[in-house]
């Protein structure tokens, strides 16, 4: 390494630039800067035993929650996987979604080999020619014409690729997640004074959700369903209660003690509503707030919303009678135009009961600004979209997203990608995006790759969860993102990054080099490292955000629309705990797990009201053309009465035309029939303003579920009794 590349270039390649500096200031590792050599840890291990299991920890990949993980490996092959009961995010337990992670890794459909496009047929070539033909590509290519589209990313990949970016001189990195809490994160940095403070379930005694599906698939799911069962436990001796408000009913809002179904769109109002009943009540509020919700009495916002004044009325007294309560917002009242309004409202209510401090508390910041996570929303796909329609990009990378199959068909993605000279993308699969790429480089699982993560979502301090690989690769020319950054890095800038022989070694060098934050200065290096991998954990104290008190009372909700005779229902995309966005359709696991309220499996549906299915002739199983001005898909019905009359759902997640032979073929994908409105504060996708008709094509199939026989009984034994959906009343029963 150059002598002329100082220590602060050295801890910035390494990922501790910026805070970290001058936290690592005392320097005495045992790592030379550029003259240390690792070898990649992963060997065939000489002490195989048959039968006999092996556990290493490492941490989850299947989404951006951060959970830490041990797996269970018996022959040189990853078996089973299960929490890391010293994790602060997840605690010992783990998800289905996290389960399937092993079937992640072994399946049939990976890419294997690097894949380059010849006219429309594409072939097999060496990674040595892939890296070439990128700095062929770039060569001539300026810094604002090359665009870089990922998911949430974070830890020393982060770094990496904005150590590869700034060898490029571009800084248009743009983060994209399909489904995104980002009206959330604004209208909290407003309310409290940042994006993602720590919510407090277990010591809340009312927890009111908005639509947040926090045992589903909101946030960090694993963490939050245990704080539910500390929460369903007491404090004070008084049984936590849980009311769930949202237009279609989710996981969360089926294991509410009352579930209340709402207007779509009027979570705002009767979020003002309940500050107004409260203020009734006789609880005190500040002048600004008593102004805003004089106008929110219990007759307009009934009518408004559709929940009776009896259910508003008994709500406040709950939550003024019992506290501290803890009120959370979910995408069910973020997914429209005024969604950042929806989203102040209810944030509001919170500061109103006095939750702020009590059950919302400040986050910790990580003091490592280069590998803290860099957040994805809709907006990502956004940019590059426009930027790609006007010519902007020459060359495009692509990794961990889906934009094709996830952006609404409106937005022409597809199209406008083509215009781009060069496409590379590093997939798993043969997505839709990558089978647009010019060049798709095929990536490691995170059963066999190295690296660490830093999830948004930080329950207590900070963790930095270590990635590291469970068993040796199933398919030798498949690579770690890691690895292919520190390639092109090389092309670019060899006298810095040629020091690393992979990305193993880059990882291991960065984490000594701060060994100081992390242990005793003193300790050998081999035994700090053995240690880190045995633990899967690194524990850091960061810096408590402040938490704001000031109310935003600038909240200007739109009365309800009416409805529009063409198209006239709210279409709900539903979000599963197992699908999410799609990027986990190929997993047959996912698809057959039954999707908890209906027991649907490997298939989409429409649900409906009862009774509005009664009134428009459709009975279970109609195949039904649903219509927005956008386009239209077609699926068979579902009659549940955990939805509003004026709305239907869909879930999101199948519908696939690629990606494999679990996932092509299967239902149907509503992203492509969304309206493109935005979120008129925060420019996001509201995915729940797109208005549908619906109507039936003369078909019929049987609903293939999971829920028995006719009737409720199971095998004569009436284990579990039905009733029809006609005789139940949500609000009643749940």
């Amino acid at each position: 390494m150059d002598n002329n590349f100082d220590r602060r270039d050295f801890l910035k390649v390494l990922g501790w630039g910026g805070a970290a500096v001058a936290l690592s200031g005392c320097g005495n590792t045992s790592v030379e800067d550029g003259k240390e050599t690792v070898v990649s840890y992963v060997e065939a291990a000489d002490y195989v035993m048959p039968g006999i299991s092996v556990y290493f920890n490492s941490t989850c990949a299947q989404c951006d929650a951060g959970c830490s993980i041990t797996g269970r490996v018996r022959e040189g092959r990853v078996l089973k996987l299960e929490g890391n009961p010293d994790s602060v995010i997840n605690r010992g337990k783990m998800c289905g979604l996290g389960q399937a992670g092993v079937q992640h890794h072994y399946n049939p459909d990976r890419v294997r080999e690097p894949l380059l496009r010849t006219g429309s047929s594409g072939e097999t070539i060496t990674w040595d020619k892939a890296y070439a033909l990128i700095a062929e590509k770039l060569n001539g290519v300026s810094g604002d014409q090359i665009d870089f589209l990922t998911g949430t990313v974070s830890g020393h990949l982060k770094a990496l690729l904005g150590n590869y970016l700034e060898t490029l001189s571009s800084k248009n990195h743009y983060v994209y997640e399909a489904i995104s809490p980002a009206v959330q994160r604004a209208a909290n940095l407003k309310s409290y004074g940042m994006e993602m403070p720590r919510y407090s379930i277990n010591k809340a005694k009312v927890v009111l959700s908005f639509g947040a599906d926090f045992l589903g698939a909101w946030v960090s799911p694993v963490h939050f369903s245990q704080q539910y069962a500390e929460f369903r436990k007491g404090v004070d001796g008084q049984r936590g209660v849980l009311v769930q408000v949202e237009s279609k009913m989710t996981l969360t809002g089926a294991n509410a003690d009352r579930w209340l179904v709402v207007r779509p769109g009027t979570e705002g109002i009767l979020a003002l509503g309940i500050i107004n009943a409260l203020g009734v009540a006789g609880l005190s509020l500040p002048a600004n707030v008593s102004a805003l919700v004089n106008a929110y009495d219990k007759e307009r916002v009934s009518k408004d919303t559709g929940v009776s004044t009896e259910n508003l009325v008994k709500l406040a007294a709950m939550l003024k009678e019992r506290s501290p309560s803890l009120v959370l917002l979910g995408s069910a009242a973020e997914g429209y135009e005024h969604g950042s309004q929806n989203a102040a409202a209810i944030n509001l209510l919170n500061q109103v009961l006095g939750n702020v401090g009590k059950t919302v508390e400040a986050s910790a910041s990580v003091p490592f600004p280069q590998i803290a996570p860099t957040i994805g929303n809709t907006a990502g796909a956004r940019i590059v979209n426009n930027r790609l329609a006007s010519g902007q990009t020459k060359v495009l990378f692509t990794y961990g997203v889906n934009p094709v199959f996830t952006t609404p068909a409106e937005m022409g993605f597809k199209d406008n990608m083509a215009k781009a000279g060069f496409k590379v993308a590093f997939a798993h699969y043969l997505d839709e995006t990558a089978l647009q790429a010019d060049l798709v480089l095929p990536l490691d699982s995170a059963l066999e790759d190295w690296g660490t993560q830093v999830a948004e979502y930080q329950p207590d301090g900070v963790q930095i969860s270590v990635q590291q690989p469970l068993m040796e690769k199933l398919h030798p020319n498949t690579r770690g993102m890691g690895d292919i950054l520190l390639a092109l890095l090389k092309q670019r800038n060899p006298e810095t990054y040629n020091a690393f022989d992979d990305y193993y070694a880059y990882l291991r060098t960065a984490l000594l080099k701060n060994k100081p934050q992390f242990a005793d200065s003193g300790a050998d290096d081999d035994v700090f490292w053995n240690g880190l991998l045995g633990s899967g954990i690194i524990n850091v104290s960061g810096n408590l955000n402040k938490l704001s008190d000031k109310m935003a009372v600038d909240i200007n909700l739109p009365a309800p629309v009416e409805k529009d005779s063409k198209y006239p229902f709210n279409l709900i995309p539903s979000v599963s705990a197992h699908l999410r966005d799609g990027r986990h359709t190929n997993q047959p696991w996912l698809q057959e797990s039954p999707d908890p309220l209906t027991t649907i499996v490997w298939d989409s549906w429409v649900e409906i009201h009862p009774k509005k299915a009664a009134e428009l002739g459709i009975v279970e199983g109609d195949i039904l053309q649903v219509e927005s001005k956008s386009g239209s898909i077609k699926a068979q019905a579902y009659l549940f009465p955990g939805i509003h009359p004026d709305a239907v759902s869909i879930p999101l997640g199948r519908g696939h035309e690629a990606m494999g032979r679990y996932a092509k073929g299967y239902g149907v994908n509503p992203f492509h029939i969304l309206n493109r409105v935005f979120d008129r504060e925060t420019g996001e996708l509201a995915m729940h303003e797109t208005m549908v008709s619906i109507s039936k094509v003369g078909k019929r199939v049987i609903v293939v579920k999971d829920e028995g026989a006719a009737g409720g009984h199971q095998d004569g034994r009436r284990i579990a009794l039905s009733v029809t959906s006609d005789q139940v009343d949500l609000s009643e029963e749940v």
